[in-house]
């Protein structure tokens, strides 16, 4: 019983095995990796241990029986054939079935770069494998754009894009924040230095309005002066007031003189 459950399960594996996509497996062997070349790429190729090649092949027979490969246009039935050599990195193998000398059917194509062999994807995988990358992006798309769509009764279908961006500024800050070093505090120095330039430029230009509370209107400040330059001041201005005065005098003292001398005895008189 249990041999036949054993059995059953190496079937099962060797099933799943040989149903694997042959797109997306590739075969190597390093020891021939060196010394590949068209004269030998087929033998390489031709390894017990490449799951891409076919032990029941013409190949085979005429290796078996130590044929020339000319033998091969006589024959009917599967083969493998260099059709591309591009040394030292890629070579083309095709395999093919054989008719007539004339008439054959490809079957699959292999290229083997630096010594890797993968299976060439035909048309039809190829356009596949295109459509199913693009109708995921286009559905993709519109699972995008359905999330952003809102709907109401009384106001019918908007869009709406605030949270999802919100959300999105948010991720970035958060990672931004995550990513970003703490800033150094600054120095006594600097801190010392820098009050010191104030208060200097501070005692060099005085502000010269004051906002005594927020929201009103800034009132210019009076700048105090110093004793010696209000001294200075009252100098000037009594130097100012001085030649006026003698100036008053002395015209009052040249209108007399310049008067006739009857006037000035009526002026005596009167006085």
């Amino acid at each position: 019983m249990v041999r036949s459950i054993m059995a059953t399960n190496n079937n099962g594996s060797q099933a799943s095995a040989s149903k694997e996509n042959p797109l997306s497996i590739s075969w190597h062997d390093s020891a021939w990796i060196p010394m590949l070349s068209p004269a030998n790429v087929l033998d390489y190729f031709s390894e017990r241990t490449n799951p891409f090649y076919d032990k029941s092949c013409n190949n085979e027979i005429i290796k078996m029986q130590r044929l020339s490969p000319e033998q091969l246009n006589n024959m009917t039935g599967v083969e493998y054939i260099l059709l591309h050599a591009q040394e030292p990195i890629l070579y083309v193998v095709r395999k093919q079935h054989r008719h007539s000398q004339q008439q054959v059917t490809p079957l699959a194509d292999y290229y083997i770069i630096a010594g890797v062999v993968y299976q060439a994807p035909d048309l039809y995988s190829v356009l596949n494998s295109r459509l199913l990358t693009s109708l995921h992006n286009i559905q993709s798309a519109f699972d995008e754009a359905l999330s952003y769509s809102r709907y109401h009764p009384s106001k019918g279908y908007w869009w709406e894009f605030k949270d999802k961006e919100d959300k999105k500024r948010e991720d970035k800050s958060k990672s931004q924040g995550s990513k970003k070093k703490p800033e150094e505090m600054s120095s006594a120095f600097q801190r010392q230095r820098v009050d010191m330039l104030l208060g200097e430029l501070a005692d060099k230009f005085p502000p010269k309005f004051a906002q005594p509370k927020r929201g009103d209107q800034p009132v210019p400040v009076e700048e105090d002066k110093k004793p010696g330059e209000q001294a200075a001041q009252v100098k000037e201005e009594k130097s100012e007031d001085t030649p006026n005065q003698n100036h008053s005098s002395s015209g009052s003292r040249s209108n007399q003189s310049m008067q006739p001398p009857e006037k000035r005895m009526k002026l005596s008189k009167q006085s």
